[in-house]
């Protein structure tokens, strides 16, 4: 398998990346050379190294910089005369560099099945016969007449609809996360909470043990529609938790919206799409004060159109209103469904979270 040195496969072997033939070969070699066992140990301390580093973008200036070098004339070579401990150093990072590459560079865990379903639906640019197989980094893409179905692991699959482009960002057993471009996906998943995760442009789904279909275009504004269990929607510290039935809006810039069941009065809905997106506009952690614009109109409306099962949607409206009509949700939901002992008004109003909570666990069976 090799001329003299596994030094180019060390850093696959460590990290698993080789067939089993390949990883046997290597593991003969090394026991029986002296040399590739040192550059075995440098390359595992290095990738140690490079697991370590905190992820951070590279500055725009970096790219700039690339670019101008690339158009520069290469300089003459020149021979260069390091003294011995300097080539020692230099050798030393360059086995660093190359777990670095290899880290940055490796499949980003299992491989998943992908099956066609209808038309010609493609990975990249190669088109899918029956079944394939993706990993982390890779994109599948269907047309109008395309489907295909993605087994999420062990956990469950996900159905890719016609126009829709979505990758594979992490494939791991400790985390499957999928980005969502544009178009529309069905997931089924059956697995403890935070294990799957799809992202779009203006919001993550977070799987509680679920199935649910979600939509976006390639600005953000999409819909999520929850058939089965919780899902979490999330955005920039914002979160709307969506049980079965539900659906919650979103859009670029502002994130999820607040969220309401399928059958919640046609009023309330509009009422709430309002709120959330037409009113004064976004802002930390609110879909925007009702003080202004259209929204204590629209806030008056789905106070007076909901029912008790509506309370999903006014809990979260606690923390999305300014704190003078905090007042007025919270009375419209204690005449709806009180809260439990020995949770009061004013923590609530204060919005502690542990009250919150108590409270949204015990709304949550009339949800």
């Amino acid at each position: 398998m090799f001329d003299k040195h596994a030094s180019r496969q060390l850093a696959a072997y460590l990290d698993g990346g080789l067939d089993s033939r390949a990883t046997a070969d290597v593991k003969t070699h090394v026991a029986s050379c002296e040399r590739c066992r040192g550059e075995l140990e440098q390359t595992r301390e290095g990738m140690a190294m490079v697991e370590a580093l905190p992820l951070a973008p590279a500055p725009h200036h970096l790219w700039t910089a690339i670019e101008s070098a690339l158009d520069r004339p290469a300089a003459v070579e020149r021979p260069a005369v390091f003294p011995w401990r300097f080539a020692a150093a230099a050798a030393a990072l360059g086995i660093v560099a190359v777990a670095a590459l290899w880290y940055v560079d490796r499949p980003r865990g299992e491989s998943w099945e992908v099956v066609r379903l209808a038309g010609s639906p493609s990975i990249g640019s190669e088109r899918i016969a029956e079944t394939a197989l993706i990993r982390g980094g890779q994109s599948i893409e269907t047309d109008g007449s395309s489907r295909a179905r993605i087994q999420i692991g062990e956990i469950g699959s996900v159905d890719v609809e016609p126009n829709t482009q979505v990758a594979i960002v992490v494939a791991r057993s400790s985390e499957h996360r999928l980005a969502l471009r544009s178009g529309e996906i069905a997931a089924k998943i059956l697995a403890p909470p935070r294990l799957f995760f799809v992202e779009t442009p203006s919001g993550t789904a977070v799987d509680l043990g679920c199935e649910y279909t979600l939509r976006c275009d390639r600005s953000g504004e999409g819909i999520l529609r929850v058939q089965a269990g919780w899902v979490a929607f999330e955005f920039e510290g914002r979160e709307s938790l969506v049980p079965a039935g539900a659906t919650c809006r979103t859009r670029p810039g502002i994130g999820p919206g607040t969220p309401y069941f399928d059958d919640a009065p046609e009023p309330l809905i509009k009422a709430l799409d309002a709120f959330d997106f037409h009113g004064a506009g976004p802002g930390p952690g609110a879909g925007g004060s009702v003080g202004r614009g259209g929204g204590a109109k629209a806030l008056s409306v789905v106070l007076a159109e909901s029912r008790t099962r509506d309370t999903l949607t006014l809990w979260h409206l606690l923390s999305r209103v300014d704190a003078g009509d905090r007042v007025r949700v919270y009375e419209r939901m204690e005449a709806l469904s009180p809260p439990p002992e020995g949770i009061s008004r004013q923590p609530v109003l204060a919005l502690d979270a542990e009250s919150l909570r108590r409270w949204r666990e015990e709304l949550a069976w009339t949800w």
